[in-house]
């Protein structure tokens, strides 16, 4: 659709009064940050963004850019990319454009309190007219955003609600798709793409705080360039990615799926005003097709490769080879031709070669933007399954599909990242000789077929007899009799030549093998010939050298060929995942497991190089619970340590990586407890930690209040100390160490210190464990810093009702929090995406010394 019919059926926001009317009335812009902005002019580089809302309820604003505002609906689940999970969005007032990269805080008692971040954004295209779909009820859309992407579509639900309008978003079926229950990509990927971008999208153009436009040009002027393009030279020349033929779809991997288009292959080159139309054998067809070298040129790219197939349509509006033939002989007119581009290597003085391919055909489909027409198109991918797509195809009389690895790179040469999935056998042939008609000498009668083996002979592969109309038939023989040979260009005898010559009546002429013809054949003999083949028509694009036999193949096991690969938790799977872990909140097994996995960077360094112990939970947290220390069969990547570290004892495991993190949460643990020092040094702890552990009784406010006082105390001892909750029901500081002291020697200052907190504040604080030495007061537990004791790791969840989750927080922080349960697996993670800053970052880089300690509490 152009910029003109974009901004004309978009003018929805035309009304009574200003389209930001509503946006404006419902906030006071001198007491929060939000932009007051204005309406834009529309532009053809239409911008989406969805911001994650932590409001009084968390959700995420899904906006798209449409004549000058940003259309808003609030989704209170977000968005899922399960065609089947329909979600509901209710349609807001209209934003300003400049709200697209607003992140902050909205304060309270303002309308929307709560924090924002930008969750995604990128580019969007209209599939159909905006303006009428939205006034319809029915809005569908492609996204390119960094998480979003591919098909989607937004549906009224109820036609006539005033204010709260309900829809629904909801992912449509393309390569995209896939069940929530294998990927939640709320989940998966919770934070902003500002503060933690991801592979560059290629969104068009951003906009700065202000509302002016970065950039901001038709979608020939794509800003945005895939992860992994490198600034090159335009080459000379470029060989185009050839496909395998196979016999079957791929089963493993992501794949798109293309039509296999019946034309010629053509890489265009672009440099500046010059434009090349190169066939496969490096002819330039530029003066063939001028119609098409002006349209390619309206692009706007200054410099570039393109790949794509030149076909002319037929009268159902599938591809006709013999129509392009026509064309191309100049017995038609070459307006008729219809480019379709797939791929884009080069751009804008970028190799993107090694970046991926669905990042590539992104870029060419924001490259082409508006400036498509009835004879420049996109390659669009089917939305079904391999089988459906090729059964489709053939019953259209297509020639068949091709499947693309989505993450592959571009390479010049036949790979098995490109496969073909043919409809009928066909392929190309080398003519090296004929035989004439008997009825008829001015005719051909059959053609003598061939194709190169490996070591570059020409061996006979049969003869085609039929295929051609009377016309084709005279060209044939005209253009074969200039190639006259008086010896056989094939390597080995003719597989009963005297019978093809009986039966048309006139002998074997040889030929220069240099005519390349394309036949359809119904299949191989034993000794290598075709059974009823049909002549198609004769190729021009393609050397005769080149021409093999093609062996169709079952799909291989492919690596991933670029950078996108399983994550941890597809290389393990999860067994028994929608399993109920914890009746009271119903938090299944699978809920734990994607949890480790999406905090995995933020707890392994603190398990990373320590001994750790596990709690296993078989039964959830209400069957029995149970102490492991060592490896068992069964539990993939954990590191089991050398048994001389702990001597009499079994080797001691260590959890080092997410799978092991992740294989741990599969085999049913839900608590990670790290030893207080490393595998290295196993004998000196590098910190001690207090347990701030509160009797039946014990309000909230009063373990606040102590650990605030332990933290004075530990500061006049010239130590610093870190807080995090317990998961349970109170709060751990920690004191980050030298290790240069004994495990004996660090409990010891730990019992003092918790004895001197008991004799000095007797109404807070108790030295003796036991419930009721506990009551309405707190027991700082130091019993946590012998040897071999442990403690729940940071982000560990805890195995109790609820599934608490132990958080860092800052002591700034603490007066805010409600309790040592109050993150959950369920929203630690939520938690953490709005999070700016970590609080425990200085913590690492601490090594504290006891002896101002040992002074103070005169400790020897």
């Amino acid at each position: 659709m152009s910029s003109r019919s974009v901004g004309s059926a978009a003018r929805r926001t035309k009304s009574a009064g200003p389209p930001l009317a509503r946006y404006w009335a419902k906030r006071d812009f001198s007491k929060t940050a939000e932009p007051r902005g204005e309406r834009a002019d529309p532009s053809p580089s239409l911008t989406f963004v969805i911001q994650k809302h932590a409001a009084s309820r968390l959700h995420y604003d899904f906006r798209l850019e449409l004549d000058g505002v940003l259309v808003s609906w609030a989704v209170p689940k977000g968005p899922s990319f399960d065609p089947a999970d329909k979600r509901l969005a209710v349609h807001v007032e209209d934003h300003p454009l400049s709200y697209g990269s607003f992140e902050g805080t909205i304060p309270a008692k303002q309308y929307g309190a709560g924090t924002v971040i930008v969750w995604d954004k990128g580019y969007w295209e209209p599939l159909g007219d905006p303006g009428k779909g939205l006034k319809q009820g029915k809005l569908a859309f492609r996204l390119h955003g960094q998480k979003m992407q591919g098909n989607w579509e937004l549906v009224k639900i109820a036609k006539n609600a005033e204010r709260q309008e309900p829809w629904l978003l909801f992912k449509k079926r393309d390569e995209f798709a896939r069940p929530q229950g294998e990927y939640d990509v709320v989940r998966a990927l919770p934070d902003s793409v500002i503060a933690k971008p991801l592979k560059p999208s290629v969104a068009k153009a951003e906009t700065n705080g202000s509302g002016a436009a970065q950039g901001r040009a038709p979608a020939r002027l794509v800003k945005g360039l895939p992860a992994g393009s490198i600034p090159a030279a335009l080459p000379k020349l470029l060989k185009p990615q050839l496909a395998t033929l196979v016999k079957a779809a791929p089963t493993e991997g992501q794949w798109i799926y293309e039509i296999k288009f019946d034309g010629y292959r053509i890489m265009t080159r672009i440099d500046k005003s010059k434009i090349s139309l190169v066939t496969r054998g490096g002819h330039d067809w530029a003066s063939k097709m001028p119609n098409l070298v002006r349209e390619i040129g309206s692009l706007g790219i200054r410099s570039g490769w393109l790949d794509g197939e030149i076909v002319v349509l037929g009268a159902h509006g599938t591809p006709d080879f013999n129509a392009l033939q026509k064309v191309l002989d100049g017995r038609s007119d070459t307006t008729q031709i219809v480019y379709f581009l797939f791929d884009l290597p080069f751009f804008n003085g970028r190799d993107l070669r090694a970046t991926e391919l669905q990042a590539r055909r992104q870029l060419l489909s924001a490259a082409l933007g508006k400036k498509r027409t009835d004879h420049l198109r996109y390659s669009e991918a089917f939305e079904a399954d391999p089988g459906s797509v090729l059964s489709s195809a053939c019953a259209m009389h297509l020639e068949g599909v091709i499947a693309k690895r989505a993450d592959a790179p571009y390479v010049s040469r036949r790979t098995e990242t490109w496969l073909k999935l043919k409809c009928t056998r066909r392929q190309e042939f080398v003519v090296g000789g004929y035989v004439n008609r008997s009825d008829n000498s001015a005719q051909i009668g059959s053609l003598l077929l061939g194709v190169y083996s490996a070591e570059g002979e020409l061996m006979s592969a049969g003869k085609v007899g039929t295929g051609w109309d009377y016309e084709e038939a005279r060209r044939l023989k005209e253009n074969l009799k200039k190639l006259h040979s008086d010896s056989t260009p094939f390597s080995a005898p003719l597989k009963k030549p005297g019978r093809w010559s009986r039966t048309t009546g006139g002998g074997v002429r040889w030929v220069k093998p240099q005519l390349v013809a394309e036949v359809e054949f119904a299949e191989w003999t034993p000794d290598h010939q075709i059974r009823h083949a049909s002549y198609v028509a004769l190729r021009k694009d393609k050397p005769a050298k080149e021409i093999v036999r093609e062996t169709a193949k079952m799909p291989g096991k492919l690596k991933p060929s670029g950078p996108a690969k399983k994550s941890s938790l597809e290389q393990i799977g999860v067994t028994h995942g929608e399993r109920v872990i914890d009746p009271t909140t119903k938090l299944k097994k699978i809920d734990l497991v994607r949890y480790y996995e999406s905090v995995s960077d933020w707890i392994l360094p603190h398990l990373r190089g320590r001994p750790c112990s596990l709690v296993r939970g078989p039964g959830g947290v209400t069957g029995q619970l149970f102490f492991q220390k060592h490896i068992e069969k069964g539990f993939p990547a954990l590191t089991e340590l050398d048994a001389k570290l702990w001597p009499a004892h079994k080797p001691l495991l260590q959890v080092d990586t997410a799978e092991a993190l992740l294989g741990a949460a599969q085999m049913n643990v839900i608590e990670f407890h790290p030893w207080n020092s490393t595998s290295k040094k196993i004998d000196l702890p590098d910190r001690m930690i207090f347990d701030l552990d509160p009797g039946a009784g014990t309000a909230w406010k009063q373990i606040r209040e102590a650990a605030t006082l332990t933290r004075a105390l530990l500061s006049e001892l010239g130590l610093e100390s870190w807080l995090k909750t317990s998961g349970g029901k109170g709060l751990h500081l920690v004191v980050p160490l030298a290790p240069r002291w004994t495990y004996d020697t660090v409990k010891g200052i730990s019992k003092a210190i918790v004895e001197h907190l008991a004799k000095t504040i007797p109404a807070r604080f108790v030295a003796r464990s036991g419930a009721s030495n506990r009551v309405g007061k707190l027991f700082v537990d130091y019993l946590r810093n012998g040897h071999g004791a442990t403690t729940a790791a940071a982000f560990s969840a805890r195995a109790r009702p609820g599934l608490g989750v132990s958080m860092p927080i800052s002591w700034e922080e603490l007066a805010t929090v409600k309790g040592g349960a109050q993150w959950t697996i369920a929203n630690a993670r939520e938690f953490l995406s709005f999070r700016k800053q970590d609080p425990w970052t200085q913590f690492w880089k601490q090594r504290q010394s006891l002896t101002q300690a040992m002074k103070v509490l005169s400790f020897t």
